[in-house]
């Protein structure tokens, strides 16, 4: 490395593999590993006062905590008044976000076109008396409908339609209407987008998704400025019991050791694979924010620094969507995305986004460019007959 920093040191701003690799390591210990395994502990040596730091597994574990140290680092380098909390999904780190910080005759705003568990979280709001308000993510609808808002919650880029918003907009907005801001950051991930380096009072994440990145962890978390609403959240994982089992945790931070190589390769290959599908004939409502002439390019290039591993479009009918989704051989017909085996589903068969029968999303993985190309470009052949 280059920079005036001395001998032995890192110079200030390491890169962003360098940060992924090392984020949330203890100090080195002779005869110790770097990364501690993890800590299966239901309960600690108590004698005395309570006064450490961990003292029964439902509040805190050591595993959690190199985690959380981790995700803070990448989310919010540099900045001391951070905290990170994680969770058993990413929807108990939605739900703990929304139920701690709201109450009955408090009035929120949901984007319209977000998440598809999002309509069941909105019953649930409105059945504790909690006024919701909705509106599309694109051309920054969502200010429309703020006015009176207690939490502005934000998806960009949303999921599956992958329409962004002006972030920081949204943001101005609504603390000047005296509302706090979540920004659900799973697509983008700390790699692609800094929410609360826009401004944001919460940014919440799968780290189902691409965070971890293999498909085998299910984890959220919250990461938010020190102070009450982070206080409010902390207790509401300590009320519901929200927490990750400490294989899980171990297992992400192990994970986000390799982020930045993966975002990397995945990003790379989407935009390959979309610039494929443009033109295409057969493919209609082609979206990936990195492609100069969709609709999100201009709003992402502004506060993305990268555009995501997803892709979607449409085809003519289920059917052929269908038969595109069997003849695949380098992606798995599967929900989720962010692995590094790429995915792929039509997403009208859950029947909770609003989208046409033939809507595909797909999350580019890991393999190689020419070889994942190949495979979508035959698949979509093979598929017509």
């Amino acid at each position: 490395m280059s920079g005036s920093a001395t001998e032995g040191e890192l110079p200030r701003g390491p890169g962003e593999g360098t940060r992924a690799v090392r984020a949330g390591l203890p100090e080195p210990v002779k005869y110790e590993p770097t990364l501690p395994g993890p800590v299966f502990a239901a309960h600690f040596h108590l004698p005395g006062e309570p006064t450490g730091p961990y003292t029964y597994g439902r509040d805190e574990n050591p595993t959690w905590t190199h985690l959380e140290h981790a995700i803070g680092e990448l989310e919010a380098p540099g900045q001391d008044d951070v905290e990170t909390l994680v969770f058993a999904s990413g929807m108990a780190a939605i739900s703990s976000v929304l139920f701690s910080q709201l109450r009955a005759g408090d009035t929120v705003v949901l984007p319209a076109d977000g998440y598809q568990v999002l309509p069941l979280v909105r019953a649930q709001l409105e059945a504790y008396g909690i006024e919701v308000h909705t509106a599309p993510t694109a051309d920054d609808a969502q200010l429309d409908v703020m006015d009176g808002a207690k939490l502005l919650w934000i998806e960009s880029p949303s999921n599956p339609g992958l329409d962004v918003c002006d972030i920081r907009r949204l943001v101005e907005a609504a603390h000047a209407r005296g509302a706090l801001v979540a920004v659900d950051n799973t697509l983008a991930t700390p790699l692609g987008q800094r929410p609360l380096e826009l401004g944001a009072d919460f940014s919440v994440a799968s780290g189902t998704k691409q965070l971890t990145g293999h498909g085998d962890v299910l984890l959220g978390y919250v990461t938010g400025r020190a102070g009450a609403p982070m206080t409010a959240v902390r207790r509401w994982r300590k009320i519901v019991g929200a927490i990750p089992g400490p294989m899980e945790a171990w297992l992400a931070h192990r994970s986000i050791a390799t982020l930045e190589l993966r975002v990397e390769r995945q990003n790379t290959t989407a935009m390959a694979v979309a610039e494929a599908l443009r033109g295409r004939p057969e493919v209609s409502g082609l979206r990936y924010p990195g492609l100069p002439d969709d609709p999100s390019h201009k709003v992402a290039s502004r506060q993305m620094r990268r555009y995501g591993c997803v892709i979607s479009f449409t085809l003519s009918t289920r059917a052929r969507a269908e038969r595109f989704l069997d003849a695949l051989r380098l992606v798995d017909d599967a929900t989720s995305f962010g692995g590094v085996r790429s995915t792929a589903e039509r997403r009208g068969r859950w029947g909770g986004d609003a989208v046409p029968e033939g809507f595909i999303r797909l999350s580019v993985g890991a393999e190689d460019p020419a070889d994942l190309v190949a495979d979508v470009l035959r698949a979509l052949e093979e598929s017509a007959r």
